[in-house]
């Protein structure tokens, strides 16, 4: 009887060794990691002297009602000078129509117009290509129809990012927020994804953009041959393309809530399913150190919580342990989140962290799981 409650012992020290190393590869990220965005200083690049010409560059397919609501605002920025061009892919609506109106108004506006091909299988990645070879200037930056910046500086908080050596300036796209549960987790799901990358991008290891609010050099997109090492999958635009130029010297960040761009979220859990399934296509392109990377911090999350779960289930007399664990790293998260939710515009969040940080690992590893290879057959 004995020798079994030594076994007994055992075997809980050894589930809750393992809970702890989890939680300390959490830690790493949290305290490590992460906490570089909590620690830095927002700046404004609105005043700078460096204002280059931009090519402003939107994608759209079927977006009448998003170019009548948004474009004003992008067309309308305090800016010397600056172009938009809109590349209308093969849209089956108004779009056309919207869009001649339009340039009537604004002679800065330049439209691309792609026709159907039967035989050829058009993606955002030949769209925006096209619309970078249709642009006058060096500094290209990217949004999409339905997203609105949150002011007239943004191309002013952008451009003015690029000082010397930068070739790549991550900016940062929240969601609008709106009612429910599914609004929280994708706006959760969005910062957690912003902080991650942009954390990395201040400790010199960029590994991914977001296309809604993304700049980079013409000149850049040409020397690394613009989409082709990732042209056979459908996303990937801005990620893969950020991940496969970005250095330790050519990135700046721009998250000073003027240089925000909103963009409208998902209305139904089939509709994020299936955005997030052509997000877990395009990681798999990932340089192998990312993937590690990123695969390190997933896991270890999803498993701190399984085994937490596995611990206080055998061991229910030596909760307190677990529970101890779990506080702590709550805790930390606080420490650090807090100024990031600020910074980020999402500070209602934070009442919702310890139900979305559960629900956003399982959902996103299940998604991943099931998407990670599956083909895209569209880019919206």
């Amino acid at each position: 009887m004995e020798w079994d409650l030594n076994i007994v012992i055992k075997i809980s020290y050894v589930l809750y060794g393992i809970l702890g190393l989890f939680l300390l590869i959490q830690l790493y990220y949290i305290l490590f990691v992460y906490s570089k965005l909590a620690a830095y200083k927002v700046k404004s690049y609105k005043d700078s002297e460096h204002q280059p010409p931009v090519s402003v560059i939107i994608c759209a397919y079927n977006e009448e009602e998003n170019l009548k609501q948004f474009l004003p605002s992008v067309l309308e920025q305090d800016y010397p000078q600056f172009e938009v061009i809109v590349v209308n892919d093969c849209s089956q609506d108004d779009t056309k129509w919207v869009l001649k109106e339009f340039s009537a108004q604004y002679p800065h506006l330049r439209v691309v117009d792609i026709k159907e091909n039967i035989r050829l299988k058009n993606s955002k990645k030949f769209a925006l290509t096209l619309g970078i070879k249709a642009a006058k200037y060096e500094h290209l930056i990217m949004t999409d129809a339905d997203c609105q910046p949150n002011s007239n500086q943004w191309l002013r908080e952008m451009a003015g990012a690029y000082s010397e050596g930068k070739e790549i300036v991550l900016g940062y796209s929240p969601y609008f927020r709106r009612a429910g549960f599914l609004n929280k987790l994708i706006r959760f799901e969005t910062t957690h994804t912003a902080m991650s990358y942009l954390s990395y991008a201040l400790k010199r290891n960029a590994y991914m953009g977001v296309g809604r609010n993304l700049s980079y050099l013409k000149s850049l997109f040409f020397r690394g041959k613009g989409f082709n090492a990732h042209m056979h999958i459908k996303s990937g635009d801005d990620d893969l393309f950020v991940n496969h130029n970005a250095n330790k010297t050519n990135v700046n960040i721009a998250i000073h809530p003027d240089a925000h761009v909103y963009s409208v979220p998902k209305d139904s859990w089939r509709s994020y399913y299936k955005q997030k399934g052509r997000h877990a296509g395009a990681s798999v392109l990932y340089k192998r150190q990312h993937k590690r990377m990123l695969a390190r911090q997933l896991l270890s999350a999803l498993l701190f919580y399984i085994m937490l779960i596995i611990c206080l289930s055998i061991y229910p007399n030596l909760w307190f342990v677990g529970a101890g664990m779990f506080v702590f790293r709550y805790i930390c998260q606080l420490f650090v989140f807090v100024p990031i939710y600020k910074k980020l515009a999402v500070k209602d969040l934070i009442w919702w962290l310890l139900i979305l940080d559960v629900f956003y690992y399982f959902y996103i590893c299940i998604n991943g799981i099931f998407n990670r290879k599956k083909t895209q057959k569209t880019w919206k």
